[in-house]
């Protein structure tokens, strides 16, 4: 019973100075550099789950955290398609989604692109036999870009940006 009090007020070790990950910064630079010269400033992406298992989209709000922060490299998520470069579709299209999905893609200005994240939005994953599932995303929409992974890793996601903005540039 000493011991829990003791460690209850006694001093607390201060925690360590937490040193920026190289691998992010050096990738952030990249992308930042890339999406510069192929969007002018920056990038919007409307994030849109088409009937996931929301794996997909915790990994991407992750970006949004203080450890990725990837706003501060020109990358923006908008709640509005309207407001949109890039749609970001997470999970395989749904049957009661489909009109959904298509509706956002619509009201999203031209040129756009659609990013597909993760194995269920780019080929239906485990859901793919499912009654109540068309399929990945490209069944209903036309994708630019897929991000494989069961869900892909924030680093995952960064460097299928860096690879999708490169292919946009040479695109013209």
């Amino acid at each position: 019973m000493l011991e829990i009090i003791k460690t209850i007020l006694g001093k607390k070790p201060a925690p360590g100075i937490v040193v920026p990950d190289c691998e992010i910064e050096k990738l952030g630079l990249r992308l930042r550099a890339q999406v510069s010269t192929v969007f002018g400033r920056s990038l919007a992406i409307r994030e849109m789950d088409s009937g996931s298992d929301n794996s997909a989209e915790i990994e991407i709000n992750n970006l949004s955290t203080p450890h990725y922060d990837i706003e501060r490299f020109g990358i923006s998520f908008v709640a509005s398609p309207r407001h949109a470069d890039v749609i970001m579709i997470t999970g395989p299209v749904t049957r009661n989604l489909k009109t959904a999905v298509l509706k956002t893609f619509e009201a999203m200005p031209r040129p756009g692109w659609v990013i597909a994240v993760g194995d269920d939005a780019c080929d239906g994953g485990i859901f793919s036999q499912s009654y109540a599932v068309l399929g990945g995303a490209d069944k209903v929409l036309p994708v630019d870009f897929k991000i494989p992974g069961n869900p892909p890793t924030p680093l995952e996601i960064m460097r299928g940006l860096v690879t999708f903005t490169a292919a946009i540039k040479k695109q013209g």
